[in-house]
C-alpha cells in the first residue's frame, strides 16, 4: 500500500512539475498572432484581442483572454464582442508548440446580427461569376465551425433585418458540440423583452452542417417557450414544440416538417416553408386538434369571450393596462404588404368568444396585401357557417368584403359572443354581402354596410309577449271577450324572415313576416347598433288563445292586424298598442252593418231617411 501511495505522489509531483514547466516555457501570447491569422484565413473575419493571454490550469488547462471582438470583412460593427474568452486546449500538442483547441467559451458576449455587422465587399473587389459549373472543393464550402465545443454564457444577441426594429435576446446560454463530420448538438436558452412582454426560450437540437453553407438541416428535439406580460392573460402563454427544419441556400428556402406545437391547451401539427426573397413567400399546411383562442388572446377580449360581465352599477375601479408602444403612423395591416402566403388550415375544434366550432377548414392566400379567404367554414352547434371574403390593404385605407352564409345557427350564441344585449334565441339562416374597412367587432358596428336575407325558426324573444299584450288590452277595453291566462313573458314564432340592410351602425328590417299557431306578424323597423336602440312597427294578428265571448268579435280580432310599436333601449323596451282604435273601428263597422240591415228591412218606415243620413255620416 505504501508503494502505491508513493508511486501516486511521484506521478502527481511529475504532473505538477510538467505543467509548471509548460507554463514557464510556453508563452500563450506566442499563439496570439497565429489565432488571428487562422481566423482571417478560414473566414475573412478579423479577430481582435485587447488584452494579453494568460494560462489557467484548473480544472482544465485553458488560455484566458480579456475583451475580444470578431468583425466581418467590411463591417462597421463587430459581429461578436465579449468581456471574457476561454480556450480549453490539449496538453501534449503544446509540448511541440501546437495549439489544439477543444472548447471555446465566451462570457458577457454581445452578438449583433444587424445590417451594420454584415460582411460588405470593397468597391474595388473583383466580382465572381454568377454560376460555377465546377464541383465544390473543400475551400468552396466557406468557413464552418471548426471547433468541437463552444459555450456562450450570460450574453446578448441583437437581431435586426434591414430597416426593421431591433430584437434583443438576453441571458443567452449556448452549448454546442460538433464531431469531425460537422454533426452538432445544440442547447440554447434566452429571454426576449419587448413591448412590456417577456418571452423565455429553451431549445435542444441536432444540427447537420456537413453541406453548409449550401444546405443546413436541424432536428428540434425540444423547444420550450413562455410569453408573459403586457395585455396577455395573467397566466401568459406557454408551450412546447418539436420539428424538422432545413435551409437551402441556393433557393433561400427554409422548410419545416413534422411540426408538433402546443400553446396552453391548443395543439397544432403541420408543415411549411418560406422563401426569403425581397418579399418572403410562405406556404403553410396547419392542422389543429384543438385551438382555444380564449387562452391565447389578450385579457379584455378573452373576458368578453367567456361571457363574463360586470353590472354597470357594480363596476370596480381597475388599474390602467400597460401601454404597448406602436408606430401610430403605420397603416392598419401594413405587415400584410411585406409577404405572400398560401395557407391551408384545418381544426377539429376551435373556441372563440364563448363559441365552440368544430370541423373548421380554411384556404387563405395573401398577395402582398390582398388577403383572400376563398374558404372559411365550420360547424357551430347544429348549424353551419361559411365566411369567404377578402381584405385589401394595398391602398391607403383597408377594404374588406365578405359573403357570410349561415345555416341553422343558434342566434343567441352569436349575440352573446359579441355582447349584444338582445334576449333573442332561435335558429338563424342568412345569406348576405357586407363590406367595410377594418375587421373587428367595433368597426362592424360603426362603419360596415351590406344586405342579407334572414330566415329564423323556433324563435323566442324574451321580455314581451305579443299575444298576452294584445289579449289583455282587449279584455280591459271590452267585456265581450275573455282571454286565456298566459304567464310566459316571451314571444314565440315558428318561422320568421326579413330583408336586412346595414349602413354604418343602422340596421333596417323590411318585409318582416312571422307566424306560429298563436300569432301572425308582419312589419318593418330599425336597430341602432351603436346606441343600442330599437324602433319597430308590427301588425300582429292573434289567431288563437281566445276564451269565451262574442264569437263575431273574436273572429274579427283573429283576422284583424293590431298595430304594435316597440321602441327604446334594447334592455328596457317600451311599446305602444293601438287596441282602442281597432275596437272603435270594429264597433263603428258593426253599428253601420246593423243600421244597413234595419234600413233594408224597413224601407217604408218614416225613419228610413233619417237612418240613411246617419249612415252617410259614419
Amino acid at each position: 500500500m505504501r508503494r502505491v501511495l508513493t508511486t501516486l505522489m511521484i506521478l502527481l509531483v511529475v504532473l505538477v512539475a510538467g505543467i509548471s514547466a509548460l507554463v514557464l516555457l510556453v508563452n500563450p501570447n506566442d499563439f496570439r498572432a497565429y489565432m488571428v491569422q487562422q481566423v482571417e484565413a478560414r473566414s475573412g473575419y478579423q479577430l481582435k484581442l485587447d488584452e494579453p493571454l494568460r494560462w489557467h490550469v484548473w480544472p482544465q488547462l485553458s488560455i484566458l483572454s480579456g475583451r475580444m471582438s470578431l468583425t466581418a470583412p467590411g463591417a462597421s460593427t463587430p459581429l461578436v464582442t465579449a468581456a471574457n474568452m476561454r480556450l480549453d486546449v490539449e496538453l501534449w500538442p503544446l509540448l511541440s508548440h501546437q495549439l489544439h483547441v477543444k472548447q471555446v467559451m465566451l462570457k458577457g458576449a454581445v452578438i449583433q446580427l444587424t445590417p451594420q455587422s454584415e460582411a460588405a465587399s470593397r468597391p474595388d473587389a473583383p466580382v465572381a461569376p454568377g454560376e460555377n459549373p465546377l464541383p465544390d472543393v473543400e475551400t468552396d464550402k466557406g468557413w464552418s465551425f471548426a471547433i468541437s465545443h463552444l459555450q456562450v454564457a450570460d450574453s446578448v444577441l441583437v437581431f435586426q433585418h434591414e430597416d426593421e426594429e431591433q430584437v434583443t435576446v438576453r441571458d443567452i446560454r449556448l452549448n454546442m458540440e460538433q464531431n469531425p463530420t460537422y454533426q452538432a448538438t445544440v442547447e440554447f436558452s434566452g429571454r426576449i423583452n419587448r413591448n412590456q412582454r417577456d418571452l423565455a426560450l429553451a431549445m435542444k437540437a441536432r444540427v447537420d452542417a456537413s453541406d453548409y453553407p449550401h444546405n443546413l438541416s436541424a432536428a428540434i428535439e425540444q423547444f420550450d417557450w413562455q410569453l408573459k406580460g403586457g395585455d396577455l392573460l395573467p397566466q401568459g402563454i406557454s408551450g412546447q414544440a418539436t420539428l424538422q427544419a432545413s435551409w437551402q441556400e441556393p433557393q433561400k428556402r427554409l422548410s419545416f416538417s413534422d411540426m408538433h406545437i402546443t400553446a396552453n391547451d391548443s395543439v397544432m401539427s403541420g408543415q411549411g416553408s418560406v422563401v426569403l426573397a425581397d418579399k418572403p413567400e410562405w406556404a403553410l399546411d396547419l392542422n389543429f386538434d384543438k385551438l382555444n383562442l380564449e387562452n391565447l388572446l389578450s385579457a379584455p377580449e378573452s373576458l368578453a369571450a367567456s361571457g363574463t360581465t360586470v353590472q354597470k352599477g357594480q363596476a370596480q375601479p381597475s388599474l390602467p393596462r400597460p401601454v404597448i408602444a406602436r408606430d401610430s403612423d403605420d397603416p392598419a395591416y401594413d405587415s400584410l404588404r411585406g409577404f405572400s402566403a398560401q395557407v391551408a388550415l384545418n381544426a377539429k375544434s376551435v373556441r372563440w368568444r364563448g363559441m365552440d366550432f368544430t370541423n373548421v377548414s380554411s384556404q387563405i392566400t395573401n398577395q402582398a396585401g390582398l388577403l383572400t379567404l376563398s374558404t372559411l367554414q365550420g360547424t357551430l352547434g347544429k348549424g353551419q357557417i361559411s365566411l369567404p371574403g377578402e381584405l385589401d390593404v394595398r391602398g391607403n385605407q383597408p377594404k374588406s368584403q365578405f359573403q357570410p352564409k349561415l345555416d341553422n345557427v343558434e342566434i343567441g350564441t352569436i349575440l352573446k359572443a359579441f355582447d349584444y344585449p338582445i334576449a333573442l334565441t332561435g335558429n338563424l339562416s342568412m345569406a348576405g354581402d357586407f363590406s367595410g374597412d377594418q375587421i373587428d367587432a367595433d368597426a362592424f358596428r360603426r362603419s360596415w354596410q351590406g344586405q342579407a336575407h334572414v330566415e329564423m325558426t323556433d324563435t323566442r324573444m324574451e321580455g314581451l309577449n305579443f299575444q298576452q299584450l294584445i289579449q289583455q288590452a282587449i279584455a280591459r277595453s271590452s267585456n265581450d271577450v275573455k282571454v286565456q291566462q298566459n304567464y310566459d313573458n316571451a314571444t314565440r314564432l315558428d318561422a320568421f324572415n326579413t330583408e336586412l340592410a346595414l349602413e354604418r351602425g343602422k340596421i333596417t328590417l323590411e318585409d318582416m313576416e312571422g307566424q306560429s299557431p298563436l300569432l301572425a306578424v308582419d312589419g318593418k323597423g330599425t336597430l341602432d347598433l351603436i346606441d343600442e336602440l330599437c324602433d319597430t312597427h308590427f301588425n300582429v294578428r292573434v289567431v288563437s288563445g281566445w276564451g269565451e265571448g262574442d264569437s263575431k268579435l273574436i273572429e274579427f280580432l283573429k283576422n284583424t292586424p293590431i298595430p304594435l310599436h316597440v321602441y327604446g333601449k334594447w334592455q328596457t323596451l317600451n311599446y305602444n298598442l293601438q287596441v282602442d282604435q281597432v275596437l272603435r273601428e270594429h264597433l263603428q263597422s258593426e253599428a253601420k252593418r246593423r243600421l244597413n240591415d234595419w234600413a233594408d228591412r224597413n224601407k217604408e218606415s218614416k225613419y228610413n231617411k233619417d237612418v240613411k243620413k246617419l249612415l252617410d255620416k259614419l
